[in-house]
């Protein structure tokens, strides 16, 4: 391989049509895009490599504190576009390709997406790598390197499928194993411990070893020669074998065989438990051995490194870390606690209670005999200490135990160990602090704290919308440096005529792109002079697909039916992209009855020049690079207190979307930061539905019996309406509002008409419309990454960026 500089065109391009020759034995002109591809992708590592290699050495060299970010889910999307640009060298490629006849953007696109996230964690938590990354900032993460990831979806009558996801059935041109940092992980068997000469002695008896086998991936900071790594663990045989040999290969090829798998057996608990500590104890005790190579000793683990829990999944670093200290270094229990503690920090995601993971003890202590003993002790400790404050019997002793109820509650490992606890928005993390944690916030009163999210700029605007590129490098040069005060000098030109114009076309070149999409991938045709309104997130009730989903079949009432609305709507494209769970029964149902509508809908001649449905297929990172930059309305309607920030509202919003929602997450800060008039709030807020939640009284069966709207709708699902589909189809999501109604979708129905109407009315005064759009991008800079990587650093890691 000859390893070009990228110094030139003609330099790249000579190496890059010999490489592409030898490594394939083929003439050039012969090759294909993915042959181009893996060649592109292997000069660019080789290019990086050196970087790569001078970031961990002066790491090292220079003893610097580090972060390890622990996260079972690192959305990452297609690398070969960031990397590209971040190490300088895009635009030597592209001159290179346009002479050799190629087009980059189908090479680009020979790259499947990396199988590693569901949804706003795994996207968010790859947003931060690249931040850290460009911030010089020593961070490094922590994943499963799943052979399959989520899933990849298919839809069949109208219901979600699934298919595997096998990303990795091609090379990826970024990874390097590292097998001389394997770590052997142990699982069942039983503990043997006793003292010997004074100290104690454990010893983990019968147990079944799983090797835990890395494979780095670079994280290239943004022409900075910094390189980070995102660290993948993969699951291979052990040393040693059980007499089962066949049941053991199976065992073992389940860990990093897919995220997420199916929970609600036993045997489903055990495996999601099993992954959850593969990675955690692989990543620690291969940091604690790093950590050892340099220093010497652990003693000062705490002054160099952190150990990020990102949700619940990872809090198993707490007894992890224990059990290393008090094992293997000998250290006496409350000098390797009080490391322990000043080691590990804590970010909440959610106060859904079925995201706050609890695992049956009697599975817990049988795959982790050790870390249950060391979590059975870590938890008596915590009671004598909370009854020293509270007294015996407290409420307080009883929220606050990691043991109770015959399971192990994760979130509270998380909180007694580590130093700092945060949430992901204002709201959110008042939330925390004043309700559903508040006996924590009260027994740790500095401990809490607030990191709103963000996005990276660099993804969601400078690689996925090159018109506003060209705009905001003629106003704002350095906005990509520096996107909060940069793109606010857009906010006083939100009127002018001519940024109005490029706004428009901007965004008319990006409907454009998306509308292609759809008709190829789905045949849908959509006009692009409608509003393009968007809601594209993981499919559960609180987010409120549904809601969305029945004020379709509102709209679509009033346009067969009254002849004035009909007259003044003005043309409406509705665009869905969502994956559920695939034991999530409802969820499944609600795809279902968009493609139900959609079907209708798109195929009524009479109102399908005013009203379109799309939910678009396989939604997943790449898509969402297409979509993000061609909406007009962001839809985040979430019950107010149930997204703890959300950050595709943030990617739209860059974009120059309007927000429509509920003041729930971030979009409170979009409204504080836009003012009233450039967003469309509509519902409850946050205390509202914790007053009803609290006091109850709610009956969702009045308002279908007094709102002639609400009950229309509701009849249509069960009525023959939908001529396709049995009347049968759709009786649980009947009886789910009519009879429960959790996320309050008809509390919120009216409230909702009305926001729609108000867009809807907003949209036909261009210029009213266009500032609002302007605003939003002006004000967007707040939510970048690089702002919440600081802020990190800042009040929680206090790492030095790394000096190139």
């Amino acid at each position: 391989m000859n390893y070009p500089n990228f110094k030139d065109s003609k330099t790249f391009k000579e190496a890059f049509v010999s490489n592409v020759e030898n490594k394939y034995a083929v003439k050039f002109e012969d090759s294909t895009p993915y042959q181009q591809y893996v060649v592109l992708g292997e000069m660019l590592r080789y290019h990086i490599a050196k970087d790569w290699h001078d970031t961990i050495e002066e790491t090292n060299k220079s003893k610097a504190k580090v972060v390890y970010y622990f996260s079972m889910e690192f959305l990452m999307g297609r690398m070969i576009t960031n990397n590209l640009m971040n190490a300088g060298v895009y635009n030597v490629v592209k001159e290179a390709f346009e002479e050799l006849g190629i087009d980059l953007n189908e090479v680009e696109h020979q790259e499947t997406d990396a199988g590693l996230g569901n949804g706003g964690l795994g996207r968010l938590a790859a947003c931060f790598m690249d931040s850290v990354a460009s911030l010089g900032l020593p961070v490094h993460g922590n994943c499963i390197r799943y052979r399959y990831g989520f899933f990849e979806q298919g839809v069949k009558n109208g219901y979600q499928v699934e298919h595997p996801d096998r990303w990795l059935k091609d090379v990826n041109v970024w990874e390097i194993r590292k097998d001389n940092d394997a770590v052997e992980i142990p699982f069942f068997g039983y503990i043997d411990m006793r003292t010997e000469n004074g100290k104690l002695s454990v010893k983990h008896k019968n147990a079944e070893y799983v090797k835990a086998v890395p494979y780095d991936i670079p994280i290239i900071g943004d022409n900075n020669k910094v390189v980070n790594t995102l660290r993948l663990w993969s699951a291979e045989p052990a040393s040693t074998y059980p007499d089962d040999a066949f049941g053991y290969h199976r065992a073992i090829r389940e860990i990093s065989s897919m995220l997420y798998p199916n929970d609600e057996t036993d045997e489903g608990k055990l495996l999601r438990l099993k992954q959850q500590y593969f990675f955690v104890s692989a990543g620690v005790v291969s940091a604690v051995r790093k950590h050892k190579r340099i220093h010497r000793t652990v003693k000062n683990l705490d002054k160099k490194v952190v150990f990020h829990i990102n949700d619940t999944h990872p809090a198993l670093i707490v007894p992890e870390l224990m059990r290393i200290l008090v094992d293997e270094e000998g250290l006496e229990w409350d000098q390797a606690w009080k490391i322990t503690k000043n080691c590990c920090a804590y970010t909440n995601h959610t106060i859904l209670a079925e995201a706050l993971e609890k695992w049956p003890i009697h599975l817990f202590k049988t795959l982790l005999p050790r870390i249950y003993t060391i979590t059975e002790e870590i938890n008596r400790r915590l009671l004598i200490e909370i009854a020293n404050e509270y007294g015996e019997n407290s409420h307080q002793a009883y929220q606050m135990a990691i043991l109770k109820d015959n399971r192990v509650h994760m979130a509270n490992i998380a909180i007694h160990g580590s130093f700092s606890v945060n949430g992901v928005a204002a709201l959110h993390t008042d939330i925390l602090k004043n309700i559903e944690m508040k006996v924590f916030s009260d027994y740790y009163p500095n401990k809490f704290n607030n990191k709103t999210n963000g996005i990276t700029h660099r993804r969601w605007c400078l690689h996925s919308n090159p018109e506003l590129v060209d705009i905001l490098s003629d106003i704002c040069p350095d906005w990509v440096s520096d996107p909060e005060t940069e793109l606010m000098k857009l906010y006083d030109m939100a009127n002018d005529p001519k940024l109005q114009k490029k706004f428009a076309a901007m965004k008319r070149a990006r409907k454009q792109a998306l509308a292609n999409k759809i008709y190829k991938s789905q045949g849908v045709s959509l006009d692009t002079n409608s509003i393009f309104d968007i809601q594209v997130k993981r499919l559960h009730e609180y987010k409120r697909q549904l809601m969305n989903a029945l004020h379709i079949m509102y709209v679509y009432n009033r346009l067969k039916t009254d002849a004035e609305f009909k007259a003044n709507y003005h043309p409406h494209s509705f665009i869905f992209g969502a994956k559920s769970a695939p034991g999530y029964a409802f969820a499944k149902k609600v795809i279902k009855l968009i493609n139900t509508i959609a079907d209708k809908v798109n195929n009524d001649v009479e109102t399908n020049s005013l009203l379109k449905v799309v939910f678009v297929v396989n939604y997943n990172v790449t898509y969402a690079e297409t979509i993000m930059p061609a909406a007009n309305v962001s839809e985040q309607i979430s019950t107010a207190s149930k997204e703890a920030s959300g950050t595709g509202n943030m990617k739209f919003m860059m974009n120059g979307a309007i927000t429509c929602g509920t003041l729930d997450g971030a979009n409170v800060e979009i409204r504080d930061l836009v003012g009233d008039d450039n967003i469309v709030i509509f519902g409850m807020n946050a205390d509202q539905v914790t007053s009803l939640y609290a006091n109850g009284g709610y009956k969702p069966m009045d308002i279908y019996n007094n709102d002639v709207r609400v009950r229309t709708v509701i009849d249509q699902l069960t009525n023959g309406f939908f001529e396709h589909v049995d009347k049968n189809e759709f009786n649980m999501i009947r009886d789910n509002l009519l009879y429960s109604d959790p996320y309050l979708v008809l509390k919120d129905f009216d409230s909702y008409i009305k926001a729609q109407e108000r867009i809807n009315e907003l949209y036909k005064d261009q210029k009213k419309w266009l500032a609002m759009s302007i605003i939003n991008t002006a004000k967007s800079g707040f939510f970048t990454t690089d702002r919440t990587m600081r802020q990190y650093n800042e009040d929680i890691w206090h790492v030095e960026p790394i000096k190139k």
